[in-house]
This record gives structure tokens, sequence and C-alpha cells, in this order.
């Protein structure tokens, strides 16, 4: 056991060290003053029942610096059971934007994430797309900061970085800094020729891309991934053609979840996709951070019936403490969040057997997500 914890600590460190290695060598992409933009995008937001949410980000759209008419806004509302569609409507009469809402039950006879991206794609009018969340919130210089980093590099894909705001609670800080790690991890893997994650809420790619990959072909049954399986596929087929939009105004934020049934049925959804990966690199990295967390868990009992030396448990805790903090201190910096580190204290208490029984979950489990029930192990929705 001990030479069990001890090779999987020592595998996680290098993995984590590498990253932040990464992470400090990425070049930031400043967009110039004198930058002035000439890419036709298309944003595009999947929604169900954002009624409450949708119209601050509408706002936000409309106030970025940016050409309006190489801007075009698709909403595809996902079977909505409130007034979304009625408030983006409303919306439009006053915007200066181009704007469209899909109602994505005009167009084909089931529903979910995939089946909205994929009608926006075949949709949108852009070269470039850009995909968020109805419930997010974006900066003035949001679309700006995509299109230099487009312009100037050419990439196929660009991931995003996400971060939570309005964090007012013990709860949600202790999620910023989780989230803030997931979000630094995928930059940095991405950064090393090596992705493994990003976010749908921040996000962008050329339409032909999608379409050279055959798009969620694949992996249509898995209700999650929009993001990750895509991003994957494009690395695969154009391996340096993948970009970490590494800006702070290109920040998207959102919120963190109000309560801990609501936040782990977002991270058993997450979770749920791993087994789906295809590339063994991936599917490697995961493992590793899932037995690092499992022996750490396993190691306290073990040293209490003295199986293993208290110190050697404590100086693994430790170590991994240690590289955690070395390794965020770059992420809560970039993401201007940098005086929440310390939250990481309470959050080494919970994280541990949260890891574990998201994982669980995740392969054998079920979530409920906009009110629709999936169940991990199966591949139809319910």
């Amino acid at each position: 056991m001990s030479w069990l914890l001890l090779a999987s600590l020592v595998s996680y460190t290098w993995i984590i060290l590498r990253r932040w290695r990464a992470w400090d060598k990425m070049p930031a992409s400043v967009t110039p003053a004198s930058f002035q933009a000439s890419t036709r995008l298309t944003v595009i937001i999947p929604v169900r029942n954002e009624a409450e949410n949708i119209l601050d980000l509408l706002q936000d759209l409309d106030r970025q610096n940016y050409p309006s008419e190489l801007i075009e806004v698709l909403i595809i509302d996902d079977h909505s059971t409130d007034n979304t569609s009625s408030v983006v409507d409303s919306f439009c009469a006053v915007s200066v934007l181009q704007i469209k809402c899909l109602e994505l039950s005009d167009y084909v006879n089931h529903g979910g994430k995939k089946a909205a991206v994929q009608l926006g794609v075949e949709q949108a009018q852009g070269e470039l797309l850009v995909f968020t969340d109805g419930d997010c919130r974006v900066g003035e210089e949001w679309l700006r900061s995509y299109a230099f980093l487009y312009e100037t590099e050419q990439p196929y894909f660009i991931s995003g970085p996400v971060c939570f705001h309005q964090t007012n609670t013990l709860f949600e800080r202790m999620q910023l800094i989780e989230f803030a790690s997931l979000i630094g991890i995928g930059g940095a893997s991405i950064a090393l020729g090596k992705p493994n994650m990003c976010n749908g809420a921040n996000l962008a790619y050329r339409r032909d891309a999608f379409e050279l990959v055959g798009g969620f072909a694949g992996n249509e049954h898995i209700a999650s991934g929009d993001d990750e399986f895509l991003l994957h596929k494009v690395h695969t087929s154009f391996p340096q053609q993948v970009k970490f939009l590494k800006n702070p105004k290109a920040i998207v934020y959102t919120k963190a979840r109000k309560d801990l049934i609501s936040f782990l049925q977002q991270r058993v959804r997450w979770a749920s996709k791993w087994k789906s990966y295809q590339s063994l690199q991936v599917q490697l990295i995961a493992l590793i951070v899932f037995a690092v967390n499992l022996l750490l868990f396993l190691a306290i009992p073990l040293a209490y019936w003295s199986t293993i030396p208290f110190e050697a448990v404590l100086g693994a805790y430790f170590t991994k403490f240690a590289v955690d903090f070395l390794f965020l201190s770059r992420i809560t910096s970039f993401l201007q969040v940098r005086s929440y580190l310390w939250y990481m204290l309470p959050l080494q208490f919970v994280y541990i057997p949260y890891v574990i029984l998201t994982a669980v979950l995740g392969l054998f489990g079920r979530y409920s997500w906009k009110g629709r029930t999936i169940r991990t192990y199966e591949r139809q929705r319910v």
C-alpha cells in the first residue's frame, strides 16, 4: 500500500508540475488597441429554462467592443418550459445585433445540448463559432479577444477561461477554487499539446472544423461532453491547431451551485463522460487523479491501524497540498481571484471523498439536469 501511494503521488506530482511549467511558458494573448477585427462571428447559446438569466447575457453581447455587423447571435431553445423565448424575442426588438431564437423542437424530435449545438452549427453564417451558456456573463472585450487570437494564429479550436463570480458563501468559494484547478489543468494541457478538458461555457471553433471531424458522430448517445469530445477529435485530426485563450478579458463568468445536491448532480454529469474518452493519455490522467485520491482516503484508516506510518500519510497529504497550491497560485492570479486561494484549506477536508464519490456515480449512477434524468450506465435518456 505504501508503494502504491508513493507511486501514485509521484505520478500526480509530475502531471501537475509539468502543467505548472506549461502554464508559465504559455504566452498571454494581448489584443492591441490598434487591432481591427474582420472575422464574422456567430455566437451560439444553447438554452433550456434560462428566462431568469438570458437577458443579462444578451445585454453583455449588445455591449461588445466589436463591429455589430460582424456578429450573429443564435439562441437555441432546447424545449424550455418557461418564457425563455419570449425574453429573447423582446430583446431582439431593441438590440442592434442580429439575433435569432431557434426552437429545437421545430427541427428535430429530440432534445439535449448536443442536438442544440448541432442545429446552431448548421444555421450559423459566421466563420468562427463562439459558444457560451445562457446563465453566463461576458466582458466587453470577449469577442474581440477571440477574433485577435483567431486572426493571428488561425487555430481550428479555441478553449477559453471560465470563472465563478458572486461567490458569497464558504461552499461557493470552495467551488471556485476547485473549478479554477479544472480550468488551469485544461489550459495548461492544451499548451503542452496534450488537451484533455475544456468548458462549453467559453469556447470557439471553425465551422468547417466541426464538419471535418464529423461533429458529434460516435458520441451522440452521451448526454454530456459536447465540448471535450470535440476538443479531442480536433486535436487528433489537427494536433497543432488547438489553442487556449490566455487573456483575462476573455474570462466568462458563471455562478457556483447553491446547494450540495445540485453541485453533485453537475459534477456527476461531468464525470459521466470520462469512461467514453478515446485517448489513452486522457484516460490515464483521469485514472492517476482518481488513484491518488482513493489511496490518500484509504491511508487514514490504515495509519490508524498502524499499517502505514502516520508520518508517511501526513507527508503525502502535505506534498499533494503543496503541489496543488503552487499550481493554483498561478491560475487564481490569472483569473483575478488570488485572494480566494486560501479556501484550499477547507476544501482539502472534503475534496478526496468528493472525487471518489463523483467518479463512482459517474460510472454507475444517475443525475438530473435541466429537468431531465440521465443514467450514466445506459445510453438512453429517461
